[in-house]
C-alpha cells in the first residue's frame, strides 16, 4: 500500500507540465535539480535555529531590553484557590455571568472578587514586555539577514528584472547552490516558528498566523519539489521587505519611543501595502497565472501553487485592513494606536476602576464620620466638642 501511495503521489502529471516526465529531469555531474529528500534537511536546521534563538534572547535580547529601559509591569497575583484554578484550567479562562455566580457560591466569595481573580489569573499567563521585546529582536535580526541574503542571491539573476525569465526552460532549470541555501534558510525559519508557536506571544490573529505558516511551508516545499525556485525566491524577498520594518516598530513601541515608533509604523505601512497589494499581485500572481501559460499548458501543479499564492494574498488583504484602520486612527489622533493584533492586559482599567470605587467608598465613610462627630466648622465657629460638653443631658459652655 505504501508503495502504491508513493507511486501515485509522484506521478509526473501532478508535478510536471504536459510532455515532461521524471526521466527528463535526470541529473548529471554538472546539472542538479531539486530533490524532495532535500527538504528533510530543514528539520534539523529548524531545531538549530530554535537553539540559536534561545541563546540570542538570553544572552543579547534580554540584557539589551534592560539597558534600553524596557521594564516589565508588576502584576498582582491571583490568590491560590483550587476551585477557581480547576475551572480556569479545565473549563474556560473567561467564565460567563451564570458561571461566575455559581463559582462565587462555591467559594463563598463576592462575585466581584471572583471576577478580579480571573482577571489577574489571565494576566499572569500573558507574556511580559521583555519577552515581547526579545521575540521582536530575534525576528528583526532574522528578517534583516534573510532579506539582504535574498538580495545578494538574486541581484544578478535575470528573473529579478524580467519576470518572464521565471519560466524560461521550465522545469529543466538547474538548481544553484546559493538558491538551495536561501531556500533552506527560509524553510527552516518557518519550521522553527511552528515549533515555538505554543511558547511565542499569542496575538488576536493567532489562527491566521497558523494558516500563514502552514501555507508558507507548503508553498516553499511544493515550489521546491516542482522546481518553482525562481518564483519562490521572489515571493520570499517581497515578504521579508516589509517585515524588516514591522519588528523595529514593535521594539521602539516597547521602549516607549513614541515618535520613532510612529515614524517607523508609517514607513512599514507604506512598504507593506505597496509590496503586498501591488508588487506581489503583479510580480507573483500575474506572473504565475499568465506568463507561465506562454511556456506550458495548465496542470495540477499549476493550479495548486496558484491556490497557495491566493491564500497568501487573502491573508495580505486581512492584515492590510488592520493596518489601514490603524493608519486612519493615526491620522485622526496624531499618535499610533496600540497594536490591534496584541492581546492587552485587563488589569489596567479594571483594577484602577476598583481602586477608585474603594477610595470613593472610603471617602464617603470618612465624610459621614466627620459630619456625625461634629468636625465640620461652619461660619468660622469652633468645633462643638471644643466649646460644649454634655452634663446631665444639657450642653454647657466651657
Amino acid at each position: 500500500m505504501a508503495r502504491s501511495l508513493y507511486e501515485w503521489l509522484w506521478q509526473h502529471e501532478f508535478w510536471l507540465p504536459p510532455g515532461i516526465t521524471w526521466e527528463d529531469m535526470q541529473e548529471s555531474e554538472d546539472t542538479y535539480y531539486p530533490q524532495p529528500r532535500d527538504l528533510l534537511l530543514s528539520i534539523p536546521f529548524a531545531l538549530i535555529l530554535v537553539v540559536i534563538r534561545c541563546a540570542f534572547e538570553r544572552a543579547i535580547a534580554l540584557p539589551l531590553s534592560t539597558k534600553l529601559g524596557v521594564r516589565d509591569k508588576q502584576r498582582p497575583k491571583a490568590q491560590p484557590n483550587p476551585v477557581l484554578e480547576t475551572f480556569y484550567s479545565t473549563r474556560r479562562k473567561n467564565p460567563e455571568e451564570r458561571e461566575l455566580l455559581s463559582l462565587a457560591k462555591q467559594c463563598d466569595l463576592p462575585v466581584r472578587k471572583v471576577e478580579k481573580w480571573f482577571r489577574r489569573r489571565r494576566n499572569m499567563d500573558r507574556p511580559s514586555l521583555s519577552k515581547k521585546f526579545s521575540e521582536a529582536c530575534w525576528r528583526f535580526t532574522f528578517y534583516i539577514i534573510s532579506f539582504f541574503t535574498g538580495l545578494a542571491v538574486l541581484y544578478d539573476k535575470p528573473w529579478l528584472w524580467d519576470h518572464r525569465e521565471c519560466w524560461t526552460g521550465y522545469p529543466q532549470q538547474p538548481l544553484q547552490p546559493s538558491l538551495f541555501w536561501y531556500y533552506m534558510l527560509e524553510l527552516s525559519f518557518y519550521w522553527s516558528l511552528v515549533f515555538t508557536l505554543p511558547f511565542d506571544v499569542k496575538r488576536k490573529d493567532f489562527k491566521e498566523q497558523i494558516v500563514h505558516h502552514a501555507a508558507t511551508i507548503f508553498l516553499i516545499s511544493f515550489s521546491y519539489c516542482a522546481n518553482y525556485i525562481r518564483i519562490g525566491t521572489l515571493v520570499m524577498v517581497i515578504h521579508d521587505a516589509s517585515d524588516c520594518f514591522l519588528e523595529p516598530t514593535k521594539i521602539f513601541n516597547y521602549m516607549k519611543w513614541k515618535k520613532t515608533c510612529d515614524s517607523l509604523f508609517m514607513i512599514f505601512s507604506a512598504v507593506f501595502l505597496i509590496s503586498r497589494l501591488v508588487i506581489y499581485p503583479y510580480t507573483v500572481l500575474y506572473n504565475t497565472y499568465y506568463y507561465s501559460m506562454e511556456i506550458f499548458q495548465p496542470f495540477f501543479g499549476y493550479y495548486f501553487v496558484n491556490v497557495l499564492l491566493i491564500i497568501l494574498q487573502l491573508l495580505h488583504v486581512f492584515w492590510s485592513c488592520l493596518i489601514i484602520h490603524m493608519v486612519y486612527k493615526f491620522i485622526l489622533q496624531g499618535t499610533m494606536e496600540k497594536d490591534m493584533r496584541s492581546d492587552t492586559e485587563e488589569s489596567d482599567k479594571d483594577e484602577e476602576r476598583d481602586k477608585i470605587r474603594e477610595k470613593e467608598k472610603n471617602g464617603i465613610t470618612y465624610f459621614s464620620n466627620v459630619t456625625s462627630n461634629g468636625y465640620i466648622q461652619r461660619n468660622g465657629s469652633e468645633p462643638l466638642n471644643n466649646r460644649a460638653h454634655l452634663a446631665n443631658g444639657h450642653a454647657k459652655e466651657r
